[in-house]
């Protein structure tokens, strides 16, 4: 008769644990130090915060400027109004629209410099 066969000891192989596994990640900085795609992926997020951001300050911007003539073909009646015998319509744009200027300013610095703060945090974090 013949012997049973002996099957062999099953072992177990695996690859050994070590720091840098399949999942490493770079930081953002060394990616767009190397100018990968990663790197050029985040730069044209920033471009493009930076942009929409001036988009939307300058519309902004705009429709209040267009909005002041308007005003006046809507309501004539404000060409005959006068402050100190100065007539409105020259009061509002004289003095009315550098407040406009500088707010539209002031919100444009403060958001893009919070956009790259975000960017620079994000780059840091890594």
């Amino acid at each position: 008769m013949s012997e049973p066969v002996q099957r062999p000891e099953r072992v177990r192989v695996t690859a050994p644990q070590s720091a840098a596994g399949p999942g490493t990640t770079y930081p953002v900085a060394r990616e767009m130090a190397e100018q990968s795609d990663v790197g050029e992926l985040f730069v044209r997020s920033l471009i493009r915060s930076q942009l929409r951001l001036a988009v939307v300050v300058a519309s902004g911007f705009l429709v209040i400027l267009v909005g002041i003539p308007v005003l006046f073909s809507v309501f004539p009646v404000i060409h005959s109004w006068t402050v100190a015998s100065v007539p409105v319509p020259w009061l509002l744009l004289g003095f009315g629209i550098y407040p406009v200027v500088i707010g539209c300013a002031v919100l444009y610095v403060r958001s893009a410099g919070r956009i790259e703060q975000r960017f620079r945090d994000l780059v840091d974090d890594q």
